[in-house]
């Protein structure tokens, strides 16, 4: 990041330093059990916690898309955050936060600002569409109002809206917007981001990796990382020591594992790939299906050639 971005009092009068939010970080999913209400599997979720921050990941991003938090109620979402601080160091937990009611919004927000989590992962609001104004606004009251910093969520295709290169910039330089979880899909303003370096880009699109990384991104939020994430993890010091035949070959053994995870909706391929490996159950909350067959078999396919990499 630039170092040209002092650290400043924001309108609330609190402080926020910078946090570095580098690193593999892995998108989170939740579990739940196989019953009629489908409730939060929460030993699940608290033992994969547990092992992916011992197998060395820089942190977990909870109730995100991956965290299926669409289909949680915000007691549950609370309850998911909690079950995973108990295990994990705040200062390497992210929270998901979206909505399109600013009042509701900012009340999550203090309720997890509460819990003095790494930061918050806020998408625009989805469905009405605002205008570059719009979600300008709406982040600014948002950075504004968080105890913790504010990482941008940009991913179109679930919101119906997207953040344009000069929105991003602006926000940018606030100084309680430190990262983004880029899903916007547009190379050039990856690379514009990277290179004005007022924040962290970290690649939402799994298979983006590599790309984002070797442009000089910060890193990634990925639900793949579920899968080996010691060889995520070893991608990036290998592209970090310039060592790029290395990297590259570890990210072709990677990518169709990344590709089959999602040829169906997500999280679908990833809960049959971790129920297959006994972490939970493959159960999601309706209107989500569980993976067909044929995929759930093209997911374990692709895992199984990982296995000769040491």
């Amino acid at each position: 990041m630039s170092s040209n971005i002092s650290n400043t009092h924001i309108k609330t009068s609190h402080q926020t330093r910078r946090t570095d939010f580098s690193g593999i970080w892995v998108a989170l999913v939740t579990p739940f059990c196989a019953s009629a209400k489908a409730e939060v599997d929460f030993p699940a979720l608290q033992a994969l916690a547990s092992k992916l921050i011992a197998d060395g990941v820089a942190g977990l991003a909870v109730c995100g898309s991956t965290g299926e938090a669409a289909a949680l109620s915000e007691q549950e979402q609370l309850q998911v955050l909690d079950a995973v601080l108990a295990v994990v160091p705040a200062n390497q937990v992210i929270m998901g936060l979206s909505g399109n009611h600013m009042g509701q919004v900012l009340h999550r927000l203090a309720t997890i600002g509460q819990r003095q989590v790494a930061g918050v992962l806020v998408t625009p609001p989805y469905y009405i569409r605002p205008s570059q104004a719009g979600i300008l606004h709406y982040f600014h009251e948002i950075a504004d109002s968080s105890a913790v910093p504010v990482l941008l969520y940009n991913i179109p295709y679930r919101t119906g809206v997207n953040m344009e290169l000069p929105t991003l910039q602006q926000l940018a330089k606030h100084p309680n917007i430190v990262a983004i979880k880029d899903c916007g899909g547009n190379l050039q303003a990856t690379m514009q981001l990277i290179m004005d370096g007022d924040i962290q880009v970290l690649t939402g699109e799994d298979h983006q990796l590599f790309t984002t990384l070797s442009l000089g991104g910060a890193g990634g939020i990925l639900a793949a990382a579920h899968v080996r994430p010691d060889l995520f993890l070893r991608l990036q010091a290998l592209l970090n020591a310039g060592q790029l035949e290395q990297a590259r070959v570890i990210f072709y053994h990677l990518l169709p594992v990344m590709q089959a995870l999602f040829e169906e909706p997500n999280p679908a391929p990833l809960k049959a790939a971790l129920a297959a490996s006994g972490a939970m159950q493959a159960c999601l909350r309706a209107p989500m299906q569980a993976a067909s067959a044929e995929i759930a078999s093209k997911v374990l396919h692709a895992m199984a050639q990982l296995d000769h990499i040491q």
